[in-house]
């Protein structure tokens, strides 16, 4: 029997595929500490669980296919808080933002279309991507430069007939970068330009550690036709089980397309949807700035620990919860392997994403990892100890002890 070609090329998840490994880990009485997933601990706002409860309607039914009117309704005026004015039309309700992904490149892209997306990137794109029939032409970007990449001499050489959309998550997952409103507008005059979809993912649109007012690339109306939003109540309440997320777009053709999707696959989750429009009614400043400084909180106490360790650079966030380090082993991969069978220290061990899944050039990533700070200050400073203990008997056990640089 054959199989899709398009599903065969995908790749497993770096942040999940080594779950099998973290089972038979703890089954033999080890705890690992986990850095690899963006799974965060706060507490979920109680107005979630409060909304479902009291959902009385004596029979559960479908939802209709774009959503329920209380969510979206609930997402519009979110976003008119900060100056963006959308219809209800504008917005579907999806299964997270990974749907709200899936249904964009399922709707833009035929075999052979080709996204400019800024490479340390999200491995999920590639599968979304990849299954649409497209491809990803990775920008280069480096730690030196902070994972800048939004210049033209950067992005127009890539340009080719094939081009359909520029994606850009911001803040930045993997990296923490954070696009400026000059990046953005530049980001936007070339897609107008060439007559490109601009896609942004801004699930983590709050946790910008500068304090500077939220904001969206749907601000741009100048570029409505252009601009397709991504979105999601996962980072922002805390609520990733729920899975509600939102496609937001003002081109009215795209939105019609996605509804054929989204009628195909009937609706989102009626009662996730209730819950997350509770979520956005009670939404109060000082609660999403008390999330934003404990993500701080971590963020320091992750760099002052990553600083100890010989060897390891790391980047600086400006945003979201993720750091992207380069460790002195030959392969970060085999390292995670060996730290989930192998390695431990007074029974516990770690483990985080391995860095070659984020990129889509061949071989880059390959001593590099993604961390993500989810978890309390001293359970990441615990992680990030057993991290430099398991580099030290990983690099013992192949025979490059004391070297800082393979």
């Amino acid at each position: 029997m054959k199989f899709s070609s398009k599903c065969e090329a995908c790749s497993l998840s770096p942040i999940r595929k080594f779950h099998p490994y973290v089972v038979a880990a703890e089954a033999a009485g080890r705890r690992v500490l986990h850095l690899n997933i963006g799974q965060p601990d706060v507490e979920t706002p109680q107005a979630f669980f409060d909304a479902v409860r009291d959902f009385r309607n004596p029979v559960l039914a479908y939802a209709p296919a774009g959503g329920v009117d209380v969510y979206l309704e609930a997402v519009r005026d979110y976003y008119g808080s900060f100056g963006v004015s959308l219809e209800l039309e504008d917005i579907l309700a999806t299964f997270g933002g990974s749907e709200a992904l899936q249904l964009t490149a399922a709707c833009i892209l035929d075999d052979g279309d080709e996204v400019l997306i800024p490479e340390p990137f999200y491995p999920n794109y590639d599968t979304f991507i990849g299954v649409a029939g497209g491809k990803i032409v990775p920008i280069p970007t480096t730690a030196e430069e902070g994972y800048r990449f939004a210049r033209r001499e950067k992005i127009e050489p890539l340009i080719t007939p094939r081009t359909k959309a520029i994606m850009v998550t911001n803040p930045g997952n993997p990296t923490g970068a954070v696009l400026t409103h000059e990046e953005q507008r530049l980001l936007v005059d070339l897609c107008k330009e060439h007559g490109l979809f601009l896609v942004g993912d801004e699930v983590y649109r709050e946790i910008i550690y500068s304090g500077k007012a939220l904001s969206s690339l749907l601000e741009f109306e100048d570029a409505a036709e252009h601009i397709i939003v991504t979105d999601s109540i996962s980072k922002r309440f805390s609520s990733c089980g729920a899975r509600v997320g939102a496609l937001i777009s003002r081109n009215r053709h795209f939105m019609e397309l996605a509804m054929k999707i989204c009628q195909g696959r009937l609706c989102a989750a009626t009662l996730d949807q209730v819950g997350a429009a509770a979520l956005y009614r009670g939404m109060m400043p000082d609660y999403l700035r008390s999330v934003r400084d404990e993500y701080g909180r971590r963020k320091d106490a992750l760099v002052s620990a990553l600083s100890k360790l010989p060897g390891v650079t790391h980047s600086s966030p400006e945003g979201a919860f993720y750091v992207m380090a380069t460790l002195p082993v030959d392969d970060a991969e085999k390292l995670q392997y060996f730290l989930l069978q192998e390695f431990e220290d007074h029974g516990e061990t770690v483990m985080y994403a391995p860095g070659e899944g984020f990129y889509g050039t061949p071989g880059k990533g390959k001593n590099e990892v993604r961390i993500a700070y989810v978890t309390n200050p001293a359970e990441l400073t615990r992680a990030i100890e057993l991290l430099g203990l398991g580099i030290e008997a990983y690099n013992r056990k192949n025979g490059k002890a004391g070297e800082a640089h393979l």
